[in-house]
């Protein structure tokens, strides 16, 4: 059964999140898409509650239980960031936004980036172990635990492998391929690998206002000249 809700939830995640999306920018509903987005911490409440209904009843701790402990947090720890990401995509796709910032590749912008995941690994981790903590005094010394002291193990050596991946980054920073440069943080490039300046543009101005001025200025120029 707990595997079974697991599964449900994470159908569901993706299901309210499609759903909040396309409300948001495809029936220009804003409030109500960012309801049904809200909605998607209410799985985890359900799978924690009904995960708990299953000790008190009698069940013995399992493998069942700590992958539950374990989606609970990963929820929690890079959930926000899977949400915001596909928001932005779904708003340049759908809403007229401009392009999402790509994150950053090359060097130590990058290095901050990994630093910056990994930190959603360990509240992952921090919050994983202490369900399994109150699933285990829940439990009390009648019955067996070990399994659950078990994956709190696994969550720390899950974010401690990752830590070790997202720190090679900055001992060994990766550098920008020859005739490239990378955009600090994750800003755009211009053509030749330049960084964006902030009076480019990604998408095409709507009103005249929009437009730069030096862009305005170069182009009476050129009608000056013709």
């Amino acid at each position: 059964m707990i595997v079974t809700l697991i599964i449900v939830c994470e159908v569901g995640f993706w299901v309210l999140l499609a759903a909040g999306l396309a409300t948001r920018y495809l029936l220009k509903m804003p409030r109500t898409g960012m309801a049904l987005l809200l909605c998607e911490p209410l799985l985890e409440v359900l799978l924690l509650v009904v995960t708990a209904i299953d000790l008190k009843n009698g069940a013995d701790p399992s493998w069942k239980h700590g992958l539950a402990a374990l989606y609970i947090g990963y929820t929690v720890g890079h959930g926000h960031r899977t949400v915001k990401w596909l928001d932005g995509h779904a708003a340049h796709r759908l809403g007229g936004g401009p392009p999402p910032r790509k994150p950053p590749r090359y060097g130590m912008a990058r290095a901050r980036h990994e630093g910056a995941v990994w930190l959603g690994s360990v509240v992952a981790a921090a919050v994983a172990s202490g369900l399994l903590l109150l699933a285990a005094w829940y439990v009390g010394g009648d019955g067996n635990t070990d399994g659950l002291y078990g994956w709190i193990f696994v969550a720390w050596r899950a974010a401690g492998i990752h830590g070790l991946i997202a720190l090679s980054y900055a001992i060994w920073p990766k550098k920008a391929p020859e005739g490239e440069d990378s955009a600090e943080d994750g800003a755009p490039a211009r053509k030749g690998g330049a960084p964006a300046r902030e009076d480019d543009s990604a998408v095409p101005a709507r009103d005249p206002e929009h437009v730069p001025d030096l862009l305005v200025r170069r182009t009476g120029k050129d009608e000056e000249q013709v």
